[in-house]
């Protein structure tokens, strides 16, 4: 039982809490009943974790969170947000979590702020994550060996060759941060681990209890809300912010409740309801909202499924997919060694809190409430290019011909069977359209999951017995999410009959689902390259854009783990696994699918005797310590806590951010004589702006790697060099598909350098703009900054020069983002634009009203200097929608808001 604490927190909601671990506090959701609140049980378990995580923090943080910011998540209802409501609410996490591409960029910020604050005359090793977080080494291994023991070993040498200057900085992180931890590569893709192991459910910081809640700097961060943790990811300039003790601010919350009755059928996966689920919310609409589960279907599934649902979230578009702790989260986090003294405050406080769901929990109120009949999952795929787009197993080979007509017979030039026969390892082989060129078994998704993984080694183990073999020609992989994974495998019997399929570990990280597949077997990629086939890759992933997994594979389809080693072993998507052969015995006796797939007594079987606790405490009793790789990594510091930067890295770079930062802002000036250095129509997405994929020899990025001695063979990515500020500014507006409308009929990284007009880059432009010391502006459409919310949408732009953009329309991250980095986002006024307004982008402008008192939405007078002479006004919205962005416009973005407060501290 919970008692009263005698403390003086404004709503009286603080009180004590015994459990197996002690006495913690903690503040009580129920206190609120006095003060307008709703009905603890009438609010969606989203809301009451939002609304636990503003109460507390009125208390201990009260000049970042105030009590109608409380008031008013406790009253959430469905709808609008009602007049004189707070129109964005804090929200501030537990921890953050960060994968290496978007880690390196984060610890680059960092290490630059302690040289800025030994600079100012602060001490640098006060610099440090003000709230934990965990980095995951995980996009970056490749599947360059496949289909043999020694794959893996090649892999992570190869990884290491590539990727040393990124990971020597990381574990200078690891040594010199406070509250910062990195789990080095070859143990695990950064959800699985957070799922298996860093998440908590119940957090414990100075004595007080609360929910565990994060954000990410990947979209996948929403698997964790399987285990009833609410987190979603976030761009990194917000993870940034978060780690340095800022909030991020939210609109209302918007909850789609999704209600599930009955059991999955036999022969149905937990894929195979994933993919279902996608369709459903991707249909429905659920973009920038929140989904939780309720009724009491969810009784029936395991936390595995659960957290592949989740992961799922930014594939139908959902901010967060939240499944509400219950009597299925303890066992879980039992199974996975967690201690019993965690498991015990886990099951106590979110019992006290309203926060613990059973049977008989009433279903809370939802802005909306839909209705899934799990008796109605049926064995899937989605496919060939979007996740939403889910077919019936029986349903695959018609939709591989309807997306690629030219691959029937009568409509190709190819020969009538449509297929060459290609020498892979002294064996002649099929190669054609339809066949299955990439099989992989990857992806956090479903590498999570051991009933799906232990199908798949079960099939596998039939298919041999039957004498069945994977065609040469198929690229075959096997990168588990975590090293238990192989664990409960090799426990089961199952690893080798994986490995008689050429399913060899090739890595534990992220590989064929974010283009990591690494090349094609050389004969087949000639094949394909040379008749144009259309070519497969079946992966247990959740993306399959086009171009996502491999340039030479145009059709992907999804699928789970046992269905990716059926279509390898078909080797083809042209045939009907329903009906059909997958093959053919040594006695030439046709097997179906439905012969070798294995039986739900086999699988629980399989699960209750090798998934393990211990298996998991083993596993991550050392997951900081990693190889020998990882600890021959040098430590450049001089032992002051500062980073040794290397002026010769073309990887790692001192970012120009700090430089010159003064211990007080200078006073906010207009912007004058600015110039348009980007001119773009709507929906510009931050792909358009930020760098990313491959880094292409003749672009800006490209000559300078080139000047640095780097050979084409080995620039590697964007992703790969997002701590070098120096190539990522090269590549900002660099993406092919940019139309910028001061070239017009021209595409790619192109701008007008005005007054003249001459063609250039837009790197080189704003080098000469910036030399002139001319302000620049980018002029937009709707929808500005749409899409994932990338840090370096924005950062790529201030290092361009860019002062300001004018919009007629933000996305709301993307906006927070260019705050974040002291740009000054302008809108035009309802009804006006561009277009209506008459602007070419030729014109010279001044902003005026910039310095002052700004006040937030405070419209601004644009004065246009034409080139005709004339000279007009317009006033424009400056979208600083709170006080908390003025502050970070005037000292010139979160970063510097942060770093000026360390150094007086």
């Amino acid at each position: 039982m919970a008692s009263t604490s005698s403390s003086s927190n404004a709503f009286g909601a603080r009180a004590t809490l015994q459990s197996a671990a002690g006495s913690v506090a903690y503040y009580r959701l129920g206190a609120l009943a006095g003060h307008g609140a709703t009905p603890l049980d009438q609010l969606p378990f989203t809301v009451r974790i939002l609304a636990e995580n503003a109460l507390r923090n009125a208390d201990l943080e009260p000049g970042l969170v105030h009590p109608a910011e409380v008031r008013a998540l406790a009253g959430w209802r469905p709808g609008p947000t009602q007049p004189g409501e707070p129109e964005e609410l804090p929200f501030m996490p537990a921890r953050v979590i960060l994968q290496d591409f978007t880690g390196v960029p984060a610890v680059v910020d960092l290490a630059a702020m302690r040289d800025a604050v030994k600079q100012m005359g602060g001490d640098p090793n006060g610099v440090n994550p003000l709230v934990p977080a965990d980095l995951v080494i995980d996009h970056s291994v490749q599947v360059d060996m496949f289909g043999s023991t020694l794959a893996f070993g090649a892999n992570v040498k190869r990884e290491y060759e590539r990727n040393g200057e990124r990971y020597a900085l990381l574990r200078w992180a690891q040594a010199a941060f406070k509250d910062f931890s990195v789990v080095p590569p070859g143990t695990g893709i950064v959800h699985q681990v957070n799922l298996e192991y860093l998440g908590k459910v119940v957090q414990t910081r100075n004595g007080v209890a609360f929910p565990d809640t994060l954000v990410g700097t990947d979209s996948h961060t929403t698997m964790i809300n399987g285990l009833g943790i609410l987190g979603w990811g976030v761009g990194g300039i917000e993870a940034e912010a978060v780690m340095l003790g800022q909030p991020l601010y939210l609109l209302k919350p918007e909850v789609i409740g999704v209600k599930l009755m009955g059991a999955m059928p036999e022969g149905a996966t937990a894929t195979d309801l994933v993919l279902a689920v996608t369709q459903m919310l991707r249909a429905h609409g659920v973009v920038g909202r929140f989904v939780e589960f309720a009724g009491t279907g969810l009784s029936s599934l395991s936390l595995p499924d659960r957290a592949t649902i989740s992961n799922m979230s930014p594939e139908f578009g959902a901010t967060a997919t939240l499944f509400p702790v219950d009597d299925e989260t303890l066992r879980y986090l039992r199974l996975t060694g967690r201690p019993a003294e965690l498991v015990d405050l886990v099951e106590r406080y979110t019992k006290e809190q309203g926060l613990f769901r059973t049977d008989d929990t009433p279903v809370p109120q939802f802005d909306e409430l839909l209705e899934l009949d799990l008796g109605t999952i049926e064995p899937s795929l989605a496919g060939p290019r979007r996740p939403q787009d889910r077919v019936a197993l029986g349903q695959v080979k018609q939709n591989f011909h309807a997306a690629f007509p030219q691959t029937q017979p009568d409509g190709t030039q190819q020969p009538s069977d449509g297929r060459v026969l290609v020498n892979v390892e002294g064996e002649e082989v099929p190669v054609g359209n339809g066949s299955v060129a990439i099989a992989a078994i990857t992806s956090c998704t479903n590498t999570s999951n051991p009933s799906v993984m232990l199908a798949a080694g079960l099939l596998a183990k039939h298919a041999v017995e039957r004498g069945l073999r994977v065609n040469p020609a198929v690229k075959t992989s096997l990168a588990p999410g975590s090293r238990a994974v192989t664990d409960y495998l090799r426990a089961a019997g199952l690893l080798p009959f994986l490995e008689a399929l050429h399913f060899h570990v090739v890595g534990y990280g992220c590989t064929t689902c974010i283009g990591n597949s690494g090349p094609l077997p050389e004969p087949v990629a000639e094949a394909v390259t040379e008749n144009n086939f259309a070519v497969v890759a079946v992966l247990s992933g959740n993306r399959n854009f086009e171009g996502r997994i491999h340039p030479q594979v145009r059709a992907s389809y999804l699928a789970s783990p046992p269905l990716v080693v059926a279509y390898a072993l078909a080797g083809s998507v042209d045939v009907d696994l329903t009906n059909e052969p997958i093959g053919r015995d040594p006695n030439d006796q046709p097997v179906y699918l439905k012969d070798i797939w294995p039986t739900p007594q086999e699988v629980a079987e399989a699960l209750s005797s090798v998934v393990k606790p211990e298996v998991f405490t083993g596993e991550y009793g050392h997951v900081f310590d990693g190889d020998e790789h990882w600890q021959a990594l040098p430590l450049p510091t001089a032992g002051t806590g500062l980073f040794e930067w290397d002026p010769s890295s073309t990887y790692v770079r001192k970012p120009t951010f700090f430089e010159g930062l003064a211990p007080e802002p200078q006073p906010l000036s207009d912007i004058t004589g600015a110039r348009v250095l980007v001119s773009v129509s709507d929906s510009i997405t931050t792909d358009h702006i930020s760098p990313a994929g491959s880094i292409p020899t003749q672009s800006p990025a490209g000559k300078y790697l080139i000047e640095h001695d780097v050979s084409p063979r080995d620039f590697n990515s964007y992703g790969a060099r997002r701590g070098n500020h120096e190539v990522m500014v090269r590549g900002t507006f660099a993406n092919i598909r940019l139309r910028n409308l001061l070239v017009p009929g021209k595409e790619g990284y192109y701008t007008a350098y005005l007054p003249t007009g001459e063609e250039m880059t837009i790197y080189d432009a704003s080098v000469r703009y910036q030399q002139e010391g001319t302000p620049l502006l980018v002029i937009a459409g709707k929808e500005y900054g749409s899409g994932s919310s990338r840090d370096w949408a924005a950062k790529g732009p201030l290092l361009l020069g860019i002062k300001a953009t004018l919009a007629e329309s933000y996305e709301r991250i993307h906006r927070s983002n260019l705050v974040g980095m002291g740009i000054l986002p302008l809108q035009f006024k309802p009804g006006e634009s561009r277009e209506s307004l008459g602007l070419t982008g030729r014109e010279t402008f001044d902003i005026v009203g910039v310095a002052g008192e700004l006040k937030p939405r405070q419209e601004l007078t644009v004065r246009v200097h034409r080139e005709d002479g004339t000279t007009s006004e317009l006033s424009a919205i400056a979208r600083l929608d709170s006080p908390i962005d003025i502050n970070y416009y005037r000292n010139g973005g979160i970063l510097q808001t942060v770093l000026r407060r360390l150094a007086r501290a």
